[in-house]
Order: C-alpha cells, then structure tokens, then sequence
C-alpha cells in the first residue's frame, strides 16, 4: 500500500478521534452543568437509581459470590502449599475492594444499564423525540442526561461495596468449610490486611466508571442516527467504548493511587 494512503488513513483516524473527544467533552460538560442548573429533578433521579442500582442488585451479587467462591478455591490450592491458608479472606478481600469489584461492577452494570440508556435514547433521537422536547422547552440534558450520569455516579459505590461483602462472605465458606481456616484467623488476616484506604479507593474506582458508562451510554445515544440500525450501532459503541474507557481509566488510577500510597508511606 503507497505512503500516503497509510498516511491519510491514520490522519483520518486521528481526525476523527480527536473530534469526537471534543465532541464528547463538550457533552459531558453540558450534562454536569445541568445536573445543578436547573437542580434535577426528584423523580426523575429516583427512578433511574431504581434502573441503575435496584435492578442491577441480583447480577451484581451473583458475582460477588461466584468470584469470591472462584479465588476461594484459586488461592486456597496455592496458600495451602505455604501454609498460609488464613489469608485467603484478607487476598480475596483486598483484590475485590481495589480490583475486581469496582471494575467487574462496572462491566455487568454497562452491559444492564449503559446499553439499554444509549438505545432508549437513541430510540428517541431518530424518532425526534429529542427534538419535540426542545420544542416544547424541555431541556433534553437536565430531563435525560443528567439523572442517569448523577443514579450511575451515586450507585456503583453501593454495588461494588456490596460485590466486596459477598466476595468476602463466598471466600469464608470455601476457606472455613474446606479448607479448614481457623474462624478468627480469617477475620484477623482480613483486619490486618484491609484497610479504609483500599476500601476508599474502590469506591474512588466505581464511582468514575458509573460516570463514564453513563456518559458515554448518553453521548452515543444522542448521536444515533439512521433508524432502527443506528440505534443498534449507537448501544453497540456505548457498550464498547465504555469497556475500553474503563479498562484504560483503571491502569492510569490504579497507577496513582498506588503511586500517591507509596509517597504518604515515604513521607510518614
């Protein structure tokens, strides 16, 4: 292939890329700054914390336990060997509350809630139901945007806290039931191990990516076009874009926070 159609097409890319980060940016602005100005309404939050947090209750436990049950066995077989089987509630613990939860969390609620904000949204924006509010002097942002972004922000720690206390509770049965962990010794390791600062910092984690499934669910939900197809490409994008900012959002906080807790150690 010539130089300059490779050239041309990764400027293209970057083009595009760049503008549609601006584009999102100027979204994400305008949805805070409706969440406030006009103050949003109450019914419309409860019924998407409802959405968000009520109905995503069930999955969000299932997973807790089965990951908990999972790194049970995982780290049982291993600490056995070591004779280091107490500590398999304080591991499980301290990778939920940093790790797994907030971000499996946020996977299960995006594939649940994120798609089915972009269709619902999407839906609206091609059969100009976005534009008939406008019309009638709805504003679109405060009445759609930012209630879902506001439930998203204000559940996700709730859930994730919630995958933590399930995870650790799967992880007791497996280490008490089989693999014989002294009841006090499980609780002592997990005291010993886990403290406010990891707990802290998952919420840190899940509360960021409610944000950003929730935005992005709406960015591509109000960008939908081309009929029923265009909501299927909208809630598809929605759905991946969220998982890929996720996951890169993660490595760069994780990276802090582990940077900013080496520093305080140092300093103390």
């Amino acid at each position: 292939m010539p130089l300059k159609y490779v050239t041309r097409a990764v400027g293209g890319f970057v083009e595009d890329t760049v503008q549609g980060a601006g584009n999102y940016a100027v979204f994400v602005g305008r949805g805070i700054q409706k969440t406030f100005r006009p103050l949003v309404k109450s019914n419309l939050l409860f019924a998407q914390l409802e959405f968000v947090g009520n109905r995503s209750l069930v999955i969000c436990i299932l997973a807790g336990i089965m990951i908990g049950g999972i790194f049970g066995f995982q780290l049982g077989e291993i600490f056995v060997t070591f004779g280091t089987e107490s500590m398999l509630g304080a591991s499980t613990g301290f990778a939920l509350a940093r790790e797994l939860a907030p971000v499996v969390g946020a996977f299960l609620v995006t594939a649940r809630a994120g798609s089915a904000m972009a269709a619902e949204i999407a839906s609206m924006k091609v059969n100009e139901q976005i534009d008939a509010m406008r019309v009638m002097a709805v504003d679109p942002y405060n009445y759609l945007v930012a209630p879902r972004i506001l439930a998203s922000v204000l559940m996700m720690p709730l859930l994730s806290s919630l995958m933590v206390v399930v995870g650790v509770a799967a992880a007791y049965v497996v280490g008490v039931y089989f693999y014989n962990v002294d009841v006090a010794d499980f609780f002592s390791k997990i005291e010993w191990i886990i403290d406010t600062d990891d707990l802290f910092m998952g919420i840190q984690k899940s509360m960021l990516f409610g944000f950003i499934f929730a935005s992005i669910g709406c960015y591509e939900g109000f960008n939908a076009q081309g009929g029923a197809k265009g909501v299927g490409r909208a809630t598809t994008r929605a759905v991946v874009n969220s998982y890929v900012a996720i996951l890169i959002l993660d490595f760069f906080i994780t990276y802090f926070q582990f940077k900013f807790q080496a520093d305080s150690f140092k300093i103390k």
